[in-house]
């Protein structure tokens, strides 16, 4: 099946559309699931969330600007005694104001490139986003593939349930047509109205089954609950998958895998980021002060009525690490066990993806040989029933013979369904773990 992002337009003008049309395709639901999915819908703003941090990933390189100011009032009250007693002593308030402001900058010029270390731990990061948003896109429309084909399980189950219920029926008429010419026993009679009944409660309970089916595929789409529609008829599937196919260029697709390296790949930037404390950090510093003070009432006689001073003060700092405590050697172990564990993870991963690869591909043969048997079954099947149906009308063979064909039928017609919908899911479960489940 080919599916492209183009499936955000098949998304059906919302709920009307699809009650509307009555019927909902894959598709549609798929390009809805994308458009409306709450995890999917999570994971994007998680991933925009490292995309704002690249869009200001060069402030670390520029530097940074200050200012400062303030304005001051100040009331003493004074009193002045002097030695010469030609001069008396003097008591008062003194009054006075400040004006202050000033501006710094501070540009780091060297830092041991940590800052280069760190521009690029915030692109791989964004990286990481979308290697996030692409493995909750490929889970969740395995989700919606494995729902909305369970549903079309379950809905062809009722038309078995349906088409049985009418042999039943057909059933109940004979035994009691041929009860009343004499031909015929009331036990047949009564067995035929208990298996109608039993097939009527059936078809109750699968009309639950694909309600309950259908919120669940809802709450996927991240739709309103509650909305009705009906599903395709059939469930179509790719017979032609290769295990080859399948594995060809998995450890670049596979989105868990990838994932597990772009970690690796981020610790050891961050390693860099480390190792950058072994080395000096050198700074431009540059300020301009201004001040001004004045006096509008002093006591003092010397003391000045006005005074301002202002300059530019700039130069060079460089902090040198001599000693902190091992601090950076015991970050730099932390980071390589924690590099050696990330890659033990990675090796883990690819060992199950390997196993759930075959799993699921000896799933896919198994149920695709069941299929071919079991389609070839239900028609014998079904020849079987006409034919008992016949001889049972014709009063050739007792209804013991028709309710075992009708059991056959029934049977056959369970392990017909149930192959096509493992068939279609073992396909599925294939795809996601291919990581190309929307092509």
């Amino acid at each position: 099946m080919t599916r492209t992002l183009l499936l955000f337009s098949l998304f059906f003008g919302g709920v009307q559309a699809v009650i509307a049309q009555q019927t909902l395709t894959v598709d549609q639901a798929i390009a809805t699931a994308l458009k409306n999915n709450y995890d999917i819908r999570i994971s994007r703003n998680d991933s925009l969330s490292y995309s704002i941090d690249e869009s200001y990933i060069y402030t670390a390189f520029l530097p940074q600007l200050n200012g400062t100011a303030s304005k001051n009032f100040t009331r003493n009250q004074d009193s002045l005694a002097y030695r010469s007693a030609s001069r008396k002593d003097t008591a008062g308030l003194s009054t006075s104001n400040s004006l202050n402001f000033g501006v710094r900058l501070d540009w780091v010029l060297f830092d041991g490139m940590r800052m280069f270390a760190t521009r690029d731990r915030i692109r791989e990061l964004v990286k990481f986003g979308d290697l996030q948003v692409k493995a909750q896109l490929n889970n969740t429309i395995s989700q919606v593939l494995v729902t909305y084909f369970n549903i079309v399980q379950q809905k062809q189950q009722l038309n078995a349930i349906i088409e049985q219920k009418s042999i039943s029926e057909e059933r109940v008429k004979l035994a009691d047509r041929k009860l009343m010419v004499g031909l015929g026993a009331k036990p047949e009679l009564l067995q035929a109205k208990v298996d109608l009944n039993a097939f009527t409660s059936t078809q109750y309970r699968q009309n639950t089954v694909i309600a309950q089916l259908k919120e669940q595929l809802n709450q996927l789409m991240g739709i309103q609950s509650g909305v009705t529609y009906d599903v395709v008829d059939s469930i179509p599937i790719n017979e032609s998958l290769t295990l080859d196919e399948v594995y060809k260029n998995i450890d670049n697709t596979n989105p868990e895998l990838q994932l597990a390296k772009k970690n690796i790949e981020i610790s050891h930037i961050g390693l860099r980021e480390i190792r950058a404390g072994y080395y000096p950090t050198v700074s431009l510093n540059s300020s301009y002060n201004f001040a001004q003070v004045n006096n509008t009432k002093n006591l003092n006689p010397f003391a000045l009525p006005y005074r301002q001073s202002g300059g530019l003060v700039y130069g060079l700092t460089a902090n040198i690490p001599i000693f902190n405590g091992f601090t950076v050697n015991r970050q730099l172990k932390q980071a390589r066990l924690n590099i050696f564990q990330q890659q033990l993870q990675l090796d883990n991963q690819r060992l199950m993806m390997e196993v759930a690869v075959k799993n699921a591909f000896r799933d896919y043969e198994l149920q695709k040989q069941n299929l071919v048997l079991e389609e070839e079954n239900i028609l014998l099947a079904k020849e079987n029933v006409n034919i008992a149906l016949e001889r049972f009308r014709l009063g050739v063979s007792t209804y013991i013979e028709l309710r075992e064909a009708q059991i056959s039928l029934n049977d056959g017609y369970n392990r017909l369904i149930a192959a096509r919908y493992n068939a279609k899911v073992a396909e599925v479960e294939l795809m996601r773990l291919k990581g190309e489940i929307l092509k």
